[in-house]
């Protein structure tokens, strides 16, 4: 049995394109997913590291509450999918349950880099203003994780061409894909 959890950022819930698709293509390889839900959190975080750090303890407790009766062991693969302060959480939630993983890391945070990784690749736009790209580059390149790279997308790796983000969309679900089957 093979597991995908979905791990949202703070605005960027499960039904926006990242991660629904994510969703779509795990279930269509074969896994069950599981959504981790997050209740309220603060707002307007970015630029303020009291913020960051109240919306990383509350998003990190309840994904532990949320996923707390999965039964890891049944499972031969776990892969979370993880999304802006989602990442951060995602890396330390695999750390608190001692569980390996694999994952798909859309637009990290810097404060993900504070945590111990697993194997991964990391998806990242030019014009995300949460990290710089060579801030991502030196921290990927560290922690031994493959780095995309989009020019001009922003944090949800979009840009101002509507058509543009539905090509980026398709060649980052392309990767996400290949990752899953473990190409």
């Amino acid at each position: 049995m093979k597991l995908a959890v979905l791990f949202p950022g703070v605005g960027y819930h499960v039904d926006k394109p990242l991660l629904y698709y994510a969703r779509d293509l795990a279930e269509n390889l074969g896994y069950e997913t599981i959504d981790v839900k997050y209740g309220e959190l603060p707002d307007r975080i970015r630029g303020s590291a009291e913020k960051m750090q109240e919306a990383f303890a509350l998003s990190l407790n309840y994904a532990l509450n949320s996923l707390e009766a999965v039964e890891w062991d049944k499972y031969e693969e776990i892969i979370f999918v993880s999304k802006s302060i989602g990442t951060a959480v995602a890396a330390e939630t695999a750390n608190r349950l001692g569980i390996r993983t694999r994952n798909v890391y859309y637009t990290p945070v810097a404060e993900t880099f504070r945590f111990p990784l697993q194997q991964g690749i990391v998806f990242h736009g030019t014009a995300d203003a949460w990290i710089g790209t060579q801030v991502l580059r030196d921290a990927c390149k560290a922690c031994g994780l493959p780095l995309f790279v989009t020019e001009g997308a922003d944090h949800s790796m979009e840009t101002e061409d509507t058509l543009g983000n539905i090509r980026i969309l398709s060649e980052v679900m392309e990767r996400t894909a290949a990752y899953f089957r473990g190409e």
